[in-house]
């Protein structure tokens, strides 16, 4: 009699999932694997000679508290939302760093090239996505580390490179979208350069993912 015991076992699932944030689908296969370790356990014990209620009960309650479970499975959400955010951090960082000079090639600036500050900010840029890449290898590394070595120190360290990672995505975006603007004060036809075009359009999807990913992290976190 599988209807009385799933009730029971997904009332559980239910509270668990309640309480942990992440990817969705790495959250989902959690959850199916803690659902079927349930029933597989009230199975057992049915088997064993248990009366179903009895069975279902005691697999639920061997199987832990909501409170008890959920540190185990938050910690892996967040390391799996950290390696997401990682992965797509590094490969817009690496396609900025190899094709962000070719937004302006063949340009022809108004009044000769563009002013010292500019320059400094646009050199900048080469900076911050070299720190982005950095910290997502980092990242990337920490969470294989941490997968092999149940060391305490790794998630801490985990948690210190999420938060520089996403500020400096932040400021990324930030000192990128400086440049932006003044590129166009500067020369009001980039509006119409076709590299500057294709580049904003890829930049901007490229930008939509990692926000959603940051933003999951961080939700991971908390």
């Amino acid at each position: 009699m599988r209807g009385y015991d799933e009730v029971l076992v997904d009332e559980r699932v239910r509270e668990l999932a309640g309480h942990l944030r992440g990817p969705a689908r790495l959250k989902a296969d959690l959850l199916t694997e803690a659902r079927h370790a349930l029933l597989d356990a009230a199975e057992a014990y049915r088997e064993g000679g248990l009366p179903t209620a009895e069975a279902e009960r005691r697999a639920v309650a061997e199987f832990g508290t909501a409170t008890q479970l959920v540190p185990g499975y938050q910690a892996e959400l967040t390391a799996g939302a950290l390696r997401r955010l990682a992965v797509r951090a590094l490969v817009v960082a690496v396609a900025l760093l190899a094709g962000g000079d070719l937004t302006w090639r063949g340009a022809n600036w108004r009044g000769g090239p563009p002013p010292e500050g500019y320059q400094v900010l646009s050199a900048s840029m080469n900076g911050i996505w070299g720190l982005v890449a950095g910290l997502a290898v980092a990242g990337l590394l920490l969470g294989f580390l941490a997968a092999r070595h149940g060391s305490d120190r790794l998630p801490r360290l985990e948690r210190a490179v999420g938060f520089g990672l996403t500020g400096a995505l932040g400021l990324g975006v930030l000192a990128g979208s400086a440049l932006v603007a003044w590129s166009i004060g500067l020369w009001e036809a980039a509006l119409t350069w076709p590299p500057m075009i294709v580049g904003t359009v890829l930049v901007s999807v490229g930008w939509f993912a990692l926000a959603r990913a940051a933003r999951c992290w961080l939700l991971a976190t908390r």
